[in-house]
């Protein structure tokens, strides 16, 4: 035999030499929740590992990450129910909780990059993103409250707006929302192909976010549909979307490298709640070793992702995972 192709594999060193995909903290984004009070620190029962923070503590907790090289972080916030109306006025009111959220991290950290999470669901009392009339969530109507939103994040310090709502038209409207108020410079990050997925289960248990009624898949994307990806990208694109995002990731891989072979602008993987709650659940019952998280992680990355956000990415840091 001419060719052994376990010579390669011979030993670590040479191993690592032909290694093809490498994960770095540059990769990772770190998805953090926000509640109101002091000194508040709960965890998500449904996400081992993973908390809901008051500002205070949210500090602490990005400094923490700061110092292991993790720089960017992906704030949502657990809003009140009293607070919650079918506008999603909270959601840019001055001096509500988000806000100062963004400025306090962006005030501190400045070196940090802040993602934040532009749709209604988690302040609107119907639980959509966006308004819901007469059992119909109404599109552009929305956009108007979406812009709103943006506008209010840019202002607070926000790196990269990403909108999660699947509204149509949407990146267009917020781009020129955010450009004819001067922030040219404030990055989108669509999330061009999110799918109505089941794996969302336990970020609605950190939120309180689902639907009062109904499902959201009149916006969200059919799980069977890929090619329906391709429009979706290549009209976000059109509109001025700086990142194109996957959402859920693992179940999606096939999407992500689609995406990949098809469009330059950077693709990002949302390795979502529930992909965490499972591998958590396997890992603590024995089923599954710990090396499953970065076999999925580098999984993102072979298949094209160059941003993962992921529940993972401080445990990963912590751990000492990433050569």
């Amino acid at each position: 035999m001419l060719q052994r192709p376990r010579r390669n594999r011979k030993s670590a060193v040479i191993r690592d030499m032909i290694q093809e995909t490498h994960l770095s903290p540059s990769n990772l984004i770190f998805p953090l929740f926000i509640i109101d009070g002091e000194n508040q620190k709960e965890e998500v029962k449904s996400m081992p590992g993973i908390f809901r923070y008051s500002i205070d503590n949210l500090l602490r907790e990005v400094e923490s990450c700061m110092n292991l090289g993790l720089k960017a972080f992906d704030l949502f916030p657990a809003v009140e129910e009293s607070l919650k109306d079918k506008f999603a006025t909270e959601s840019y009111r001055e001096g509500t909780l988000y806000l100062r959220a963004i400025d306090a991290v962006k005030k501190n950290f400045p070196e940090a990059c802040v993602i934040t999470d532009v749709a209604m669901d988690p302040y609107s009392s119907d639980g959509h993103d966006g308004i819901v009339e007469n059992g119909e969530i109404l599109n552009d109507e929305t956009l108007v409250v979406l812009g709103k939103m943006a506008l209010a994040h840019a202002q607070n310090g926000a790196d990269i707006i990403a909108p999660s709502d699947m509204m149509d038209g949407r990146i267009g409207y917020l781009r020129q929302v955010l450009d004819e108020n001067g922030f040219t410079n404030v990055s989108l990050m669509s999330y061009t192909a999110k799918y109505a997925s089941a794996y969302y289960g336990p970020f609605r248990d950190a939120l309180g976010s689902a639907p009062k009624k109904g499902d959201k898949k009149t916006y969200q994307m059919n799980p069977a549909n890929s090619r329906e990806a391709l429009i979706e990208a290549q009209l976000d694109m059109e509109e001025g979307a700086d990142f194109l995002m996957v959402k859920p990731g693992l179940p999606y891989l096939d999407v992500i490298k689609l995406l990949h072979d098809n469009f330059d602008l950077p693709i990002a993987a949302y390795n979502v709640s529930g992909e965490y709650a499972m591998l958590k659940a396997a890992i603590a019952n024995g089923w599954l070793s710990e090396a499953v998280i970065m076999e999925t992680l580098l999984s993102f990355k072979r298949a094209g992702a160059t941003s993962i956000l992921t529940y993972h990415a401080k445990e990963v840091l912590e751990k000492g995972w990433l050569k």
